[in-house]
């Protein structure tokens, strides 16, 4: 996500925070890279100005210039005004005075409207609100399928009056049929094109009348840059959007829609949506997306995730069993699980303090879904008690390990060698002496343990 632009945003301010006191040369000299990292990450031209002119304002000045401290003031004041781009605040969902809240999601073919449909569900679900989802795209093949399959894995009900009705008639029944289930939500998935014309405004315009949403979501993928923000303005023109939700960000090395289409639209975005899992969805705050775009990680979000991730009782069962020297290979599989279920790592990693720049430098195969999916089948080919007392694995059980696992020998050694240094480090850490050490490394880091 940003990777493009965060690489070259970091080192334009890295410079400037290395330098102390500043000439003005310096910073239009800076301020210049800047506006060109932007426009390459097709960052609205208007956007970007507008941008560059606001930080301008806030640094030209004789006394933070000649601060010792100025390079540092920029990095905030160009954190500041990313935030600002980018919305400023997080806003929730707009919920109904009655129950069911109606979200009508729209938009064009391919932006992920019907998964994002179930995104949401899946949401609401895990918070334990009755959700239904209503099947009104009746024009694009297998749409109703897919939501059936989607509405299936979030543990929604899925409304369904097949294709042989108008989308209106299908929306404004299945609307008194999700008030029947007493629904806490509904949301409605309606037909998209592969552009807009007017048989599809029209469309949307008629099932926005007849079910009074709520929430008007606008789906569009951040992949498509400036278009994205060309699509949401026309949609806004006719249809009227409450929010928007940016697709594939996970894939977007540019990050132009994401940081456009607010400045321009007025339209707040509301979630972003990170790979096809249907737990692949989050909520857009823009302070944090400021702080991964300048590298600064995102330990809120590291921490929510982790949370939802590794209960509470795991924990405790964990810590008990490094602290009685029983953590075993079974302990290793359910730990690679867990940290797979928090998404890839490139993500996880970018929420690191400092990691963000390092992680391309990382060699090959350090750390990487691959890596993980392998030590997976490796321990999965081991028996249970091989599991547990790994020290009794000799050649020729390593052999049987590597052709049960489709993988080598010196790929079980590799994986028992790093077992070990893990274990043996969590014995130190467990101790009261490792304790100590530990303290004394976090205070001469400082205060923030992510520091590197």
């Amino acid at each position: 996500m940003f990777e493009v632009l965060r690489n070259k945003l970091t080192g334009v301010l890295n410079r400037l925070g290395n330098k102390g006191r500043l000439t003005e040369k310096e910073i239009d000299e800076a301020l210049r890279e800047i506006r060109r990292a932007l426009l390459e990450a097709d960052v609205n031209y208007k956007v970007a100005r507008t941008f560059i002119n606001s930080i301008k304002q806030k640094v030209n000045d004789d006394e933070i210039l000649s601060s010792i401290a100025a390079g540092q003031h920029i990095i905030k004041v160009t954190n500041d005004e990313l935030i600002a781009t980018l919305g400023g605040d997080n806003y929730s969902l707009n919920v109904g005075v009655k129950k069911p809240s109606v979200i009508l999601v729209v938009g064009l073919n391919g932006s992920g409207k019907t998964t994002t449909c179930g995104k949401l569900a899946n949401k609401f679900v895990r918070d334990g609100e009755v959700t239904s989802l209503i099947a009104a795209d009746v024009h694009r093949p297998a749409a109703i399928e897919q939501l059936k399959i989607m509405g299936e894995q979030a543990g929604a009900n899925v409304i369904d009056y097949g294709n042989n009705h108008s989308a209106v008639y299908v929306a404004e029944n299945g609307i008194e049929m999700s008030k029947r289930s007493q629904s806490d939500w509904t949301i409605v998935d309606t037909a998209g094109r592969f552009q807009i014309d007017e048989e599809l405004m029209t469309e949307l315009e008629d099932i926005k009348t007849a079910v009074s949403p709520d929430e008007v979501l606008l789906v569009v993928d951040a992949m498509t840059g400036q278009e994205a923000v060309n699509v949401a303005q026309e949609f806004h023109s006719r249809i009227g959007i409450t929010g928007l939700v940016l697709t594939k960000m996970d894939g977007d090395a540019r990050g132009g829609a994401a940081l456009s289409i607010t400045s321009v639209t007025g339209i707040p975005v509301k979630f972003i949506g990170v790979g096809e899992k249907i737990d692949g969805l989050d909520i857009f705050y823009p302070d944090r997306i400021a702080s991964r775009i300048l590298g600064m990680g995102d330990v809120v979000s590291l921490v929510e995730k982790a949370q939802s991730t590794f209960d509470e009782e795991q924990i405790l069962k964990l810590e008990s069993k490094i602290k009685n020297s029983q953590f075993d290979l079974e302990d290793f599989l359910e730990q690679i699980r867990s940290l797979k279920k928090m998404g890839p790592m490139n993500q996880i990693l970018e929420m690191i303090p400092g990691f963000a720049g390092k992680k391309n430098n990382l060699a090959s195969g350090e750390i990487d879904d691959a890596q993980f999916a392998k030590s997976e089948a490796i321990i999965c080919s081991m028996t249970p008690d091989e599991r547990r007392r790994p020290q009794q694995i000799g050649g020729s059980r390593r052999r049987r390990i590597a052709k049960g696992s489709g993988t080598s020998a010196q790929d079980v050694n590799q994986l028992l060698n790093q077992f070990k240094q893990i274990n043996n480090l969590m014995k130190e850490m467990a101790s009261p002496k490792g304790n100590k050490r530990l303290m004394k490394m976090m205070e001469q880091r400082g205060t923030n343990p992510f520091q590197f």
